[in-house]
């Protein structure tokens, strides 16, 4: 007995195989293979640079030729990360990034969900002026207010070669308290008038109520906001001068600067350096991506 399938299908017609739900099975498209290729040779493209760094990395010697991209487990050495790590110590930079990138971590998450949920939720004189300011905030370059702030953090409040120094320009990141901000919005205001009748505060409500729903920005602010810090080379080097004190990126534009002549294999230690700088970023990206698109907001409310 022929089946609906095959009946369908009609005479000269190859039968469409089901899929597990008892529909039909969709043919792959012509015109996705092209699109495909496409894609996957961006991904390549995206993804040769890396490539060239990890390998470079383990490199004993450099080498510019084709056949230097795939080098043969003889000529692959570790010693590049040795090399690098008793010329900056590796660890000790890793620690001043690592301190440096989470207190400006710390300070965008509690200024930046207080600020954004203030802006949202909270009814106050100029509430739309101080919006605009921030908007206005993050058109300026930070690289116009250095010279200020480094009198104002350096000379007027005498915090050169600390980590406070270090973080206080950074605290509360403009682009951290718009993304609050936004998600907030979403929330129904019904929630939040139902806590009030209850007697909640609005640090009660902030904290019970709003931060749980929009725990996809959290995530999303923190890696946005990571990238920053755990990057940034200007600031910290203008008012860092000790290296026992200097984050890893400095660290390593002063080994380029005034080391790197004197090493063995300078090309493979610059890259084993930036190896170890770009992984902390590629594994939280990488762990974390699906986050992104997630979101919890209707689920505080039925019907």
């Amino acid at each position: 007995m022929a089946t609906p399938t095959t009946v369908a299908a009609g005479a000269g017609a190859p039968a469409v195989p089901p899929t597990a739900t008892g529909g039909p099975r969709r043919r792959p498209s012509r015109t996705s293979w092209p699109r495909m290729l496409l894609l996957a040779l961006g991904a390549l493209l995206f993804l040769f640079p890396f490539y060239y760094m990890l390998v470079g990395s383990f490199t004993a010697e450099p080498d510019p030729s084709l056949a230097g991209l795939a080098p043969s487990p003889d000529e692959l050495t570790v010693s590049n990360y040795s090399a690098i790590d008793g010329s900056i110590g590796l660890v000790r930079s890793l620690v001043n990034s690592g301190i440096f990138t989470g207190g400006v971590l710390l300070g965008t998450m509690v200024l930046g969900v207080l600020v954004g949920y203030a802006l949202a939720q909270l009814e106050f004189r100029g509430r739309g002026a101080v919006f605009a300011l921030m908007l206005l905030v993050q058109v300026v370059p930070f690289q116009l207010l250095t010279i200020p702030l480094y009198v104002l953090i350096v000379r007027d409040y005498g915090l050169a070669d600390s980590y406070l120094g270090m973080i206080l320009p950074f605290a509360i990141n403009s682009t951290a308290v718009f993304v609050f901000r936004q998600y907030f919005l979403q929330l129904p205001r019904d929630l939040f008038d139902a806590a009030r009748i209850d007697g909640a505060g609005e640090l009660r409500v902030l904290w019970s109520i709003a931060v749980p729903l929009v725990r996809p920005a959290l995530l999303t602010a923190l890696l946005l906001t990571f990238i920053g810090p755990w990057n940034e080379f200007l600031w910290p080097f203008l008012v860092t001068k000790e290296q026992d004190m200097q984050p890893l990126a400095v660290s390593l534009a002063n080994y380029i600067t005034n080391l790197s002549a004197r090493a063995a294999n300078p090309f493979g230690a610059i890259l084993a350096g930036a190896c170890v700088l770009a992984a902390p970023a590629v594994v939280l990206f990488t762990v974390f991506q699906r986050h992104f698109v997630s979101n919890d907001v209707g689920s505080g409310v039925k019907g």
